[in-house]
């Protein structure tokens, strides 16, 4: 028997896409490593060792080694003349061992509180226990122990984000194509890609922020959904969806996107199947603590409902710029982002439906050919969403960056607008700490408000900007780098004569 078009492997004969090739700043990054990728190079490349999974990796290992170093100063905990922002180490992972009392031996949920989702919350309960107990063995604080491990498992979970990433774009299937076994040459029409992967193992971002918290945890568990549903599996990927939710709630926003898509092609039953196997596995998580630690468990919820506007959301710098004093009320900013959240989403759906439609007798009926790749892809719009979440919310911590990395990658492999955003996140990561030092510092430092509202109004914008360039490669296909469909060719204007000879006689009327 044939293996079922899921397993099956990519024709032979279609080159992977060169990076230099296709992206402009990768081509002109190129110069300093030899040039781009010539015409008459080996294609694709003869390596033995150094092929693109392994560059990739080295690249993301070499990342998570600065930001351990980055973060080192803060590891030791006692933080003396606010070394946390100076440095601009902090990290939650740090804090949060005395704060949740896990240098007592305190298990999640049953001795204390926890303000994170089930599956976070015993991460860092499984690693406290491991930290608090080697530490009374040696006779010394666990505390460093407990960051050290922390760092260890969340660059292993980064890694395994890379790596799915690459295996996702390598693969680079088409999910639109009618019928229970589509033809394997439309399937794998579109190139691999796998270099789009160098992207999130090399983002800047990653350097501050990758153990700022248990971000990398959930983004490990969200990716393998995309691959799954890739390969059109709906039960792994909503196994793997249903961990990502329990990890972190970012991910339930992907069901929206999924069902979308789903009604379009008229193809419920796979999306029903993942949601299901989401909302089972999500409920295994999460009901034992529900049932015998409920008041903890509902921790999580409270807070977020209470909590105030954050520093460098798009409110705060709304409210910084207008003075408008309801946004200092909660309950009508939380009012006010849960409208707008919902308008965008409606907004996106009608995007993920409408968008590339034929029209039949002035309505929308007949969908384009099957065999044209003009569907909008799942993680187009799944970015879209997130990024709408946090463009409204009124909380927008530094960390959740990590969120949008790898749905930019999915969603809009391009470096160009792709760095002005890292340097946005940049500029506002260390704006932050300079934020934090003018508010805790008594003696004058830190930075001025003004060039803080600047920093979170400049990250507001390049998420916006990025959104923008999704929704137009959406309507426009061909912009889209991961289809690689050839653009239409523009009418030629005619060639005027040379200089000196005679107009052509006009042509006698009928």
């Amino acid at each position: 028997m044939s293996p079922p078009p899921s397993e099956r492997e990519r024709p032979a004969g279609q080159p992977p896409a060169a990076p230099t090739r296709t992206d402009r700043v990768a081509r002109l990054a190129s110069a300093f490593i030899g040039g781009p990728f010539g015409d008459h190079a080996v294609d694709p490349p003869r390596r033995r060792y150094w092929i693109p999974i392994r560059v990739i990796l080295l690249t993301g290992l070499i990342a998570f080694a600065v930001n351990w170093l980055q973060k080192y100063p803060c590891s030791a905990g006692g933080w003396v003349d606010w070394q946390q922002y100076t440095s601009a180490c902090y990290t939650d992972i740090r804090a949060l061992w005395g704060a949740e009392r896990l240098n007592e031996g305190a298990v999640p949920y049953r001795d204390h509180p926890v303000e994170y989702p089930v599956l976070t919350g015993w991460f860092m309960g499984v690693l406290g226990q491991i930290a608090y107990r080697v530490g009374a063995v040696a006779g010394t604080d666990g505390g460093p122990i407990f960051w050290h491990l922390n760092a260890i498992v969340l660059f292993i979970c980064g890694a395994a984000a890379i790596a799915v990433l690459h295996r996702i774009r390598t693969d680079n299937r088409r999910t639109d194509l009618p019928g229970p076994d589509p033809d394997p040459a439309l399937v794998h029409s579109r190139p691999s890609r796998p270099w789009d992967a160098m992207m999130l193992a090399a983002a800047p971002v990653v350097l501050v922020t990758a153990t700022v918290n248990w971000d990398l945890f959930a983004v490990a568990l969200a990716m393998p959904f995309f691959l799954y549903w890739q390969r059109s599996r709906p039960v792994m990927a909503g196994l793997f969806l249903g961990l990502a939710v329990a990890a972190k709630f970012y991910a339930l926003l992907f069901i929206g996107p999924l069902l979308v898509l789903a009604l379009r092609q008229r193809r419920l039953l796979p999306a029903l199947q993942a949601t299901a196997t989401a909302a089972i596995v999500w409920a295994a998580c999460n009901g034992p603590v529900a049932y015998w630690w409920p008041e903890s468990w509902m921790r999580f919820f409270e807070l977020n409902s209470e909590r105030p506007v954050d520093w460098g959301t798009g409110w705060y710098v709304l409210r910084g710029v207008t003075g408008w004093e309801a946004l200092w009320d909660s309950e009508f900013v939380n009012d006010l982002y849960l409208v707008c959240f919902a308008l965008s989403c409606i907004g996106i759906a009608a995007l993920g439906f409408f968008a590339q439609r034929k029209t039949a007798g002035g309505a929308f009926g007949l969908s384009a050919p099957s065999n044209e790749d003009i569907v909008p892809r799942l993680a187009q719009l799944c970015f879209l969403v997130v990024a709408t979440f946090l463009l409204f919310g009124k909380v927008w911590s530094q960390q959740y960056v990590l969120w949008l990395l790898p749905l930019a990658v999915l969603a809009r492999p391009k470096w160009g607008f792709f760095l002005v955003w890292q340097a946005a996140e940049l500029f506002y990561f260390f704006s932050f700490y300079g934020k934090m030092l003018q508010v805790s510092a008594e003696d004058g430092r830190g930075i001025p408000e003004g060039l803080f509202l600047a920093a979170a109004a400049s990250r507001w914008l390049a998420v916006a900007v990025m959104c923008a360039l999704v929704v137009q490669e959406v309507l426009i296909p061909r912009l889209d780098a991961v289809r690689s469909l050839p653009l239409r060719p523009k009418p030629t204007a005619p060639t005027p004569p040379p200089r000196g000879t005679a107009a052509p006689a006009p042509a006698a009327a009928p």
